[in-house]
């Protein structure tokens, strides 16, 4: 049935109030509007008449379609489509896995088994504006990665794109009894790491809990406050980082834990050296932290082995509060124009990591050596992602309106998208590398 068949069927309707007219139109219309994959409109119809957010959803910024032809990410071996600058499109084959099947998820993040009862953030796909993504492929990427090692290393944001990289590799291993984490543990939320082998292809996809990236110490010094119960040591790497550096794949994030809450009100401090810092601000703080996490990749990281992905921080959506003061994003079920809801900290947690990541790459040699995952603009736009109430399983139901989860993120769902580019960028690299060696190779 097509649209116009839709509105002549409720032409005939007896209705004998104007308004309810009009509601049942306006329902028939956005019935048809989801029903649709939103791409096959842009390319067969005009629309004379569409509010913001329906054009913001079919076209891209500049009014061109987004069916419009693009490059392809990987054969651009020139490197000129920013891949971070695109929209939200919705896309019908979406998601690409269900959380029922999939084993390697946390209760907090399976939103659809906990209860939310819409589904329309799963359909969401990010469509850079002048070029095309590689659809994900877990086949392709478990072949390259063969005999490697996949470590992520941060904190429970992290944790969020980890568990979806397994469910996405997961896809393409029909027997996933041969996945399985080589300790025993169960992918609980638990202090400290966990390794998942796909034993098919001898390779390790693994997590480590280090949310400042830096040390954290306990006891602090003697001659500490008694107020100070810990202390960052800005100019230490995470104890568990001497098992990161081997890696093949290498992706950090750090951000959420660098506010008051998660430091000094908990009596953690900074420290450098045999130097308490106890008048140093958190920004301050947070930006050494970086500065030595950057020092380490360039000594400690062989990065002609080692891709290192710096993954930039994910934008959190209260709106009326934080997460303990009633902050909620409940109701938000589509994607936004903008990101008026995001809190300013998410601007200054990313400023100064563009900034200390600025100063560090300053010569040509050192800026090779991370390439940036830089999410928090495309996911400002997801307040439909969260876990909100959903996030304690089905038989708790959903939490009280207080205390909702906008930081985390439902699975399937926006941390796909962030692997989506992952494995884009992952593939690029490799086919830039092994065109390198053929050259090479050539030559000699």
């Amino acid at each position: 049935m097509n649209l116009v068949d839709l509105c002549n069927k409720v032409k005939r309707l007896r209705v004998f109030e104007t308004s309810l007219g009009i509601l049942a139109l306006t329902l028939c219309i956005i019935y048809y509007f989801f029903w649709l994959d939103y791409r096959v409109v842009t390319k067969r119809a005009r629309l004379p008449l569409v509010n913001q957010r329906v054009f913001w959803l079919s076209f891209d910024a500049k009014g061109d379609k987004l069916g419009a032809e693009k490059t392809e990410f990987l054969s651009d071996f020139h490197c000129g489509c920013d891949v971070f600058d695109g929209d939200w499109v919705w896309d019908r084959s979406y998601p690409l896995y269900q959380s029922k099947d999939c084993r390697f998820l946390d209760q907090g993040f399976r939103c659809s088994e906990n209860g939310r009862p819409d589904f329309f953030y799963t359909k969401w796909r990010w469509q850079p504006r002048h070029c095309n993504l590689p659809r994900f492929n877990g086949r392709i990427m478990l072949e390259k990665l063969r005999n490697k090692r996949v470590v992520f290393a941060g904190d429970s944001i992290g944790r969020n794109q980890w568990e979806s990289l397994l469910c996405l590799l997961s896809l393409a291993i029909p027997n996933t009894s041969s996945i399985y984490e080589v300790n025993g543990n169960p992918i609980t939320k638990h202090k400290g790491f966990l390794v998942f082998k796909f034993d098919d292809y001898n390779c390790t996809v693994e997590y480590f809990r280090a949310p400042f990236l830096v040390l954290q110490s306990r006891p602090p010094p003697v001659d500490a406050p008694k107020n100070m119960k810990t202390t960052l040591k800005l100019d230490q790497m995470d104890r568990t980082s001497p098992q990161w550096r081997n890696a093949d794949l290498l992706v950090l994030n750090t951000g959420h834990w660098w506010n008051y809450e998660k430091t000094i009100r908990g009596g953690c401090y900074f420290q450098e050296g045999s130097n308490l810092k106890t008048n140093m601000s958190i920004d301050n703080a947070y930006k050494r932290a970086l500065e030595t996490v950057f020092q380490w990749i360039h000594s400690e990281v062989n990065t002609t082995k080692t891709q290192v992905f710096f993954r930039t921080y994910a934008p959190v959506h209260f709106r009326g509060g934080t997460w303990r003061t009633g902050g909620t994003c409940h109701k938000e079920t589509l994607p936004q124009l903008g990101s008026s809801l995001v809190p300013k900290q998410t601007w200054t947690r990313y400023n100064i990591f563009i900034n200390a990541l600025s100063d560090y790459a300053s010569s040509s040699e050192k800026s090779k050596e991370i390439q940036i995952l830089n999410i928090s603009n495309m996911s400002s736009r997801r307040k439909d992602g969260h876990s909100s109430l959903y996030y304690l399983g089905h038989e708790a139901g959903p939490v009280p309106l207080h205390r909702q989860d906008c930081s985390h993120w439902c699975l399937p769902g926006v941390p796909d998208s962030w692997n989506d580019i992952l494995y884009a960028m992952f593939l690029k690299r490799e086919m830039i590398r092994n065109s390198n060696v053929s050259s090479f190779s050539a030559q000699v």
